[in-house]
């Protein structure tokens, strides 16, 4: 069945966003999408230096709450978020009958990593997907696979909330204060850290190039297994 292509709205911010603002905004458009009462949103932008907690977050990983802390709705557990850090929020329709997109939220969330690792390699950088958990993985300047993007989702009613996070120049002295993703084994890193620079304007545009690759994956189930 063929379906008529739909609106996606490309928001980008230049000034800071407070983190349970965005939320608010966020689940109030989810809901609207599925009501068809508004078009799909790929939302960049930055917040504030903050905390969030997924559903699956550990107190004993909140090592110290000297940020603002908000219980986010997403999978996973504690994530930083802050100056520096390009977050993505990408609000979709995977229902097939209404987007002709696959239902499959494996696939979505294997999607939204191949979006941010093939962006990645645009500026020379290797990255992937590790064992080590959900997320994008490369060398840091050591030498040690370390993370330096986020993914962590929320679907509701088969409509897309939150998305991915990546490491432009954020303080990393800031993730001290949780174990992110409750991975307390591996480090965290930038582009910075990298010895790229690479401001949120360059970060965007190059993103967004890769929007439409992004999006004729979610056409198909994705047929891999594991997350």
């Amino acid at each position: 069945m063929a379906h008529p292509a739909r609106k996606i709205e490309i928001r980008q911010e230049t000034a800071l966003v407070p983190y349970a603002q965005a939320l608010a905004e966020m689940t109030a458009r989810n809901t609207a999408i599925q009501q068809g009462t508004a078009a799909e949103l790929i939302w960049l932008l930055e917040h504030p230096p903050v905390y969030t907690a997924g559903t699956s977050a550990d107190a004993a990983e909140l090592l110290d709450p000297r940020f603002e802390v908000v219980v986010a709705g997403r999978g996973g557990r504690y994530t930083y978020h802050g100056p520096g850090q390009r977050v993505g929020y990408v609000l979709l329709d995977l229902a097939g009958e209404r987007s002709g997109r696959a239902r499959d939220v494996r696939g979505f969330v294997h999607a939204l990593e191949g979006w941010v690792i093939a962006t990645l390699a645009d500026f020379g950088v290797a990255a992937w997907r590790s064992e080590a958990g959900i997320g994008i993985w490369t060398h840091d300047s050591d030498g040690q696979e370390a993370k330096i993007g986020a993914i962590g989702v929320r679907i509701r009613r088969w409509v897309t909330m939150h998305g991915l996070a990546v490491n432009l120049a954020p303080d990393l002295a800031h993730f001290a204060g949780i174990v992110p993703c409750g991975i307390a084994e591996k480090g965290v890193t930038s582009l910075a850290r990298l010895g790229l620079t690479v401001s949120a304007q360059q970060w965007d545009a190059a993103l967004l190039a890769r929007l439409n690759d992004f999006l004729s994956t979610l056409a198909r189930p994705c047929g891999r297994e594991g997350g």
